[in-house]
């Protein structure tokens, strides 16, 4: 479950680049669309890593490496 929640998370944050891309091109700067974008992009990333940060502490992830 938490890694479907992560997933979806960074898939949300990719849709959210390609947007900001296409109003980038499309409004010219004429609107605060572009600017709600990155707030949107920015508030997922900040709940991908805060949601990647809880599972780790509450047990759920866990890293493989042998270093």
């Amino acid at each position: 479950m938490l890694k479907a929640a992560i997933v979806l998370l960074l898939l949300a944050t990719v849709v959210s680049l390609f947007s900001g891309l296409f109003f980038l091109i499309k409004d010219e700067g004429r609107t605060n669309r572009l600017v709600n974008a990155l707030f949107v992009r920015v508030t997922l990333a900040t709940l991908t890593l805060a949601l990647i940060a809880w599972g780790f502490y509450s047990g759920q992830l866990t890293t493989h490496a042998t270093w």
